[in-house]
């Protein structure tokens, strides 16, 4: 195990070395970037003090050092926990960072959350009742929901909010709330109005759950091992849930690491553009849109991270979850 641990880890470090590089590239390589038009606004001005300010950029963001120069500076002050500044805000992009990823947090396990709930226990009553009514009819609303984007049924909610119910559903906070500090009745204004945004996010996540756990458990109900359980006497509840669940949830598992954690920094971006949330989603679409290269490289490099602890956390999940794996 330790070894297939730093084996894992090895390949992980330098898969965010090589991303975070070739991202770099990427991202400066087309012209006309945030900075560039701001550059050149000052240098229509032409007076003393705009000169002043095109120097004091050329300095902070080391704009007269060749490619790997900036690189490596931006790099090795990754590390530290120094992700460089945002052009357009002018300020860390740590700074940034932090005022939007425990909203992006609270969000994606709400979603989450509320996903496993209904999917897990829909997909294996599909599975046991296979062309019942209930079985139709949770089929049908699959469907429904894989063909649904999220930014779609998001305008449906909020059209039926504000018009016909006149509510008010944008943003994790009422407006007297939004900037206020923290306390109890911020907590139950923020639940109040989490509910809207994870159901939406759930709706087409867990019509794609139900799908793939009804399939993989009809699969795993024709094994001999749940044959020769029910040859023991066990009952059926107990056979489904203790045995052939814990198989057929595998493929579940895996899209938990890969999907969970990225999805911090993706944020549902297009829904939370919609509904106004303060997530990490709109800001790395906003700063890929302006070539805002900090900010949208430390995007990039923090998805790739994400992406690869998950898939780590779902493979060790996996070897618990099925005694048939093993990891060495």
């Amino acid at each position: 195990m330790l070894s297939y641990l730093v084996r894992r880890l090895g390949y992980a470090l330098i898969m965010v070395v090589l991303v975070s590089f070739v991202s770099f590239v990427i991202i400066q390589l087309p012209p006309g970037d945030y900075l560039t038009h701001k550059l050149a606004d000052l240098q229509t001005r032409g007076d003393r003090s705009a000169q002043n300010r095109i120097e004091e950029y050329r300095v902070r963001y080391g704009l007269d050092e060749p490619f790997m120069s900036q690189y490596w500076n931006w790099a090795t002050h990754f590390v530290t926990g120094d992700f460089g500044e945002s052009f357009k805000y002018e300020r860390p992009v740590a700074d940034m960072l932090g005022q939007r990823l425990m909203m992006t947090v609270v969000l994606t396990l709400a979603t989450l959350a509320v996903t496993w709930l209904i999917a897990i226990p829909i997909g294996v009553y599909s599975a046991t009742h296979q062309y019942s009514l209930g079985d139709q009819v949770f089929t049908t609303i699959s469907f429904i929901g894989l063909g649904t984007p999220s930014f779609v049924l998001a305008l449906i909610v909020l059209f039926i909010a504000v018009v016909i119910l006149d509510q008010d559903v944008v943003g994790l906070f009422s407006r007297e709330y939004r900037d206020a500090a923290w306390s109890l009745d911020k907590v139950v204004d923020l639940f109040k109005h989490l509910w809207v945004p994870a159901i939406i996010g759930a709706f087409t996540g867990t019509a794609g759950l139900i799908r793939i756990m009804r399939g993989n458990l009809l699969d795993t109900m024709g094994q001999p091992f749940v044959a020769a359980a029910r040859a023991r006497g066990l009952k059926n509840r107990t056979v489904t849930w203790k045995h052939a669940v814990r198989i057929a949830i595998n493929p579940l598992i895996v899209i938990l690491g890969s999907e969970a954690l990225p999805s911090i920094i993706g944020g549902n971006a297009l829904m939370a553009i919609v509904l106004n949330l303060p997530t990490t989603g709109p800001m790395w679409v906003e700063a890929l849109q302006q070539q805002d290269m900090y900010m949208a490289g430390t995007g990039i490099v923090f998805f790739t991270l994400f992406l690869l602890i998950g898939n780590l956390f779902a493979d060790l999940a996996l070897a618990w979850a099925d005694p048939r794996i093993r990891l060495e």
